[in-house]
């Protein structure tokens, strides 16, 4: 019985999660109330109340899902394969895709506006702090391993590129917003284009 009830509180605050990312998709942070997200729940006012006491507890639930959710298993799975880096940010931003695509909503619309919480929120940007670390440190061991597999010079350090491919990903969410038929291949297929050996002119 114990797990059923676990099981059915963590629907619960998936349910309430989701019905926040749908109302801020929509009207932006501030301009979505807990009523918003109540109605579009389809929950009562003391449910919703019971796992998130404030829209503030909703926005650190939402950084941490934009900061965090599914992208750590796709960076182990590239550092333990070891493709071309093209390849791993394509995989990356796939993943990105397809999380906005399993909730029902545009990601990147809520993770540009969940990023700028950080300019007002200690607590959010710790969030980010903290998972913006442990997401270079997994940059960084790919490149590390990426070098040894011939993907980068070998004076490389693995820290500065790891924040260089780390920027490639809000940049897509922010080119996605301009131009909706932005895809991740066709984004990384410029990052190939990019680390392609140049020819000189004739």
């Amino acid at each position: 019985m114990p797990k059923v009830n676990e099981e059915h509180r963590a629907a619960r605050r998936e349910q309430i999660i989701d019905a926040m990312l749908r109302c801020v998709a929509r009207d932006g942070f501030h301009k979505t109330s807990m009523a918003a997200v109540v109605a579009e729940s389809g929950l009562s006012a003391g449910a919703v109340y019971l796992y998130f006491k404030s829209k503030d507890d909703l926005i650190r639930a939402i950084a941490e899902l934009v900061a965090s959710e599914g992208l750590s298993a796709v960076l182990d799975q590239a550092a333990a394969d070891v493709p071309p880096p093209h390849q791993v940010l394509a995989m990356v931003l796939e993943r990105v895709v397809a999380l906005g695509e399993e909730r029902g909503v545009e990601l990147h619309r809520v993770a540009l506006q969940a990023w700028a919480e950080a300019a007002r929120s200690n607590e959010i940007m710790a969030i980010y702090r903290r998972e913006g670390a442990r997401g270079r440190g997994a940059w960084a061991t790919y490149v590390e391993r990426g070098i040894a597999a011939g993907h980068f010079p070998r004076d490389t350090d693995p820290t500065r590129i790891a924040h260089t491919l780390i920027g490639l990903i809000p940049g897509f969410m922010v080119q996605r917003l301009f131009f909706e038929d932005l895809t991740p291949a066709a984004y990384a297929a410029g990052l190939a284009d990019l680390m392609r050996p140049s020819v000189a002119p004739e």
